[in-house]
């Protein structure tokens, strides 16, 4: 990582600087995101759902979502928008995010943390499954309201 130490932060407010930067790499994890900071804000403030973040001079440069949510069958976990700056990519960054994630399942006795990923993203795959994450022979079926 190019010399520098990085560390992964909760996001516990949202400066605009901030907004700015968490814009930017949605922009990047998808082309039909679209960045509402009062939602952001709210997920900040919310029990169940936390936002890593890694920083480079201040600017975050990768970012990924946690969501945790009790069932009858434990707490479970969820991994969502796993995004790094194009510029910084290479550098460990993902790596950081997703391994902080399964140190907060096992502190906080999560009985299972998903992700979802497409086949296509080779790369991505390897990553997830050298930090813990098993396939599972499963369908991911979704359902979008008013589509």
């Amino acid at each position: 990582m190019t010399g520098m130490q990085r560390e992964v932060e909760m996001l516990r407010g949202l400066t605009a600087e901030d907004a700015e930067d968490l814009r930017h790499l949605l922009g990047q994890l998808s082309s039909t995101a679209v960045f509402d900071a009062q939602r952001v804000e709210s997920m900040i403030s919310h029990d169940a759902t936390d936002i890593l973040v890694v920083r480079d001079h201040g600017r975050i440069v990768g970012m990924a979502t946690m969501v945790t949510f009790p069932l009858p069958t434990g707490i479970r976990g969820m991994v969502e928008d796993v995004a790094v700056d194009e510029s910084m990519r290479g550098q460990g960054i993902a790596r950081l995010l997703l391994q902080r994630m399964t140190r907060l399942a096992g502190e906080r006795g999560l009985r299972t943390l998903d992700l979802t990923s497409r086949p296509s993203r080779e790369a991505a795959q390897r990553l997830y499954e050298s930090v813990g994450f098993v396939r599972r022979d499963t369908d991911v079926l979704r359902y979008t309201p008013g589509v």
